[in-house]
Formats: structure tokens, sequence, C-alpha cells
């Protein structure tokens, strides 16, 4: 089998230290190929990139409005978040307004990934709950689901439940495939994972940011979280977040969502394109720089988003004393 090809560099001094292989598509929504590189048929778990697809059920079950959730909860729905008081409250809230708290949430709990919440936590002498789970706002956005549904909340993470069913419906019309034999994992949340050719994954986010040739009611859905992200960047990653950094210098026409273990996703809704990148040794430093060269090329931005994008790309290391002694840069000739 052919290696993947090298996408991203890293440099120390005058030598290139190590180098990550990796493997992209940009689609578009009838899935023609726009471009692409490596083995784009093998499959991958997409992990938390899938979120735009596992929050649908949300809008369109008639849950959100049910339980009048605004632009930041639904951004968060998709979210993959620091778990910042913000975010924290969020979740917090809505769960409430749908009679419901932290203990129904069945994702764990973890340190929250920004420093300063993290170590707000440990001045204070708590512990992290479920709250403070970066996939908490995804959680919520199910266990809202069930409750307006009438579905037992308790449980919802299991395959079999009906809330899994209606989600694994949705990735097989978005994907275009049958995903009955599918290999199958869980996720860091308990959530199910299914995996799909990388192919797929890009077709999917492409129809999600332009799913004008999709049934009424889930264009509008699409439509609806495509919005509220853009509205909310923030609340979708945080501080310092390259998705939530992206999102914003994109001025509204990237939608941009990460992956564990390297998976990256964008939907470029004026252009039709999505866009699905999976880096072989599962770093985030590679794939974000390898989703901010994506986007220069397929996201037709000029001017001021341009400019932020290109800063994304070709970043610099620092070492403790906060010298500059490297850079991490699309490989050459990519």
């Amino acid at each position: 089998m052919t290696e993947n090809p090298f996408l991203v560099d890293v440099s120390r001094g005058d030598i290139v230290e190590s180098r990550h292989r990796g493997r992209y598509v940009v689609t578009d929504a009838d899935g023609g190929i726009v471009a692409q590189g490596g083995d784009i048929e093998a499959t991958v778990f997409p992990r938390s990139a899938i979120k735009f697809l596992q929050a649908l059920p949300l809008v369109e079950s008639g849950a959100a409005d049910a339980f009048g959730t605004s632009a930041a909860e639904l951004a968060i729905a998709c979210a993959s978040h620091g778990g910042e008081p913000r975010h924290v409250e969020t979740v917090r809230a809505w769960l409430a307004r749908a009679g419901l708290g932290e203990p129904d949430l069945e994702c764990g709990a973890h340190m929250p990934s920004t420093a300063s919440a993290a170590e707000s936590l440990i001045r204070e002498g708590r512990k992290p709950g479920a709250l403070h789970n970066n996939c908490s706002g995804k959680h919520a956005g199910m266990v809202t689901t069930c409750r307006h549904l009438g579905d037992k909340v308790r449980g919802y993470i299991a395959p079999d439940h009906p809330q899994q069913k209606r989600i694994v419906a949705v990735f097989e019309a978005m994907l275009g495939l049958d995903l009955s034999r599918a290999p199958r994992g869980v996720d860091g949340c308990s959530l199910p994972q299914i995996a799909v050719p990388l192919r797929a994954l890009a077709l999917g986010i492409a129809r999600f940011g332009a799913p004008d040739r999709l049934p009424s009611g889930r264009a509008a859905a699409c439509q609806r979280l495509a919005a509220a992200i853009i509205a909310e960047p923030f609340m979708l990653a945080g501080t310092g977040r390259f998705c939530t950094r992206a999102i914003e210098a994109c001025a509204g026409k990237a939608v941009i969502k990460t992956g564990a273990e390297g998976v990256y996703v964008a939907a470029i809704p004026a252009r039709g394109l999505g866009i699905a990148l999976k880096i072989d040794d599962g770093a985030a430093r590679a794939a974000e720089v390898a989703m901010g060269r994506l986007l220069l090329a397929h996201a037709g931005l000029d001017g001021a988003p341009r400019t932020a994008i290109e800063a994304l790309v070709a970043s610099t290391i620092a070492n403790a004393a906060g010298r500059v002694v490297g850079s991490i840069a699309p490989a050459p000739g990519w």
C-alpha cells in the first residue's frame, strides 16, 4: 500500500525535526472530488468532527424550539469546548429549562482543557463534573431531545437507544452509506462511534454546509446549526482554540470542527464544499496546520480573513523562555 503523503513539517534550527503524514479530501455536495491526497477510502473514526450531524435531531425533532434553545446553546451542542465558565453555565442553564441536570449526562467528567478554567477549579478545591466535559453540550442536546420525544433519558448513550438510532439514520442519509456492518467503537464520552471512509465524511459535511438538495426540514436544521456556530464561535471550542479562531477569521465563509486523533472537517457553504482530513499519527498540531492550508486553498478567502488564516498555518515554536526555536508549516510542495 502506498503511504500517505507528508503534509506537515516541524522544524528546529536548520533541519526538519519531525514530519506528519496524512490524507485529505475536498468534495462537493454531490460527491465530486475537488482535491485529494492519500487514501481517502480508508475508514476513520470521525470522533468529535461529526458533532454537526449528531446535533441535527435536536433541531429536526422540535426539541430545540420546545425548550427555547439559543444560538449559543445550539453551537455548544456541536462543541468540543474548553470547560470555561461560560461553557459550563450555558449547559447548566439549558438543562435546567428542560427539567434536567448534570446527573443526567452520561459523558463522564474530566478537567477543563482550558488551563485557566482548570486552575480555577484547583484553587477553589473543586473537582470537575460532567458539565466540564468537552462533550457536555452534545450530551445536553441528546437528553433534551429524549425529554421532548418522551424517550427514556437514562441509557441514551446505548447503541440500541432511540436517540442513537436517530443519529445513525442521519449519518446514513448525509454520508450516503449503509452503516449496518461498519466498524464500531466507543468514544471518549461513551457514545457510539462508527468508522466511515474519509471521502464519505467530507461528503456529509459538504451536504451540511450546502443542504439545498436535502429535505426541507433537514436543510433548515443544517442552516440553523451552521448559523449558530458562525454567530457563537467561542461556544464551539473556546479561548485560543483553533476552531474558534479559524471560524472567526473566516468571517462566515467556513464552519470548522476538530475531532480527536488528528481528524478535522470544514464546510464551505458558499462553495458547496466539504473538507475532511486525518493525520496518521493523530497529532493535533499537524491537523490544525493542514486544515489551515486547505482553507486557504478552497474557502475563497482574501483580505483580512486570508491573512488571519495564514498566521494560523505557519506558526512558530517557542521554548520555555519564550524564544522562537522552530516552526510548524505545510510540507514543501503541498
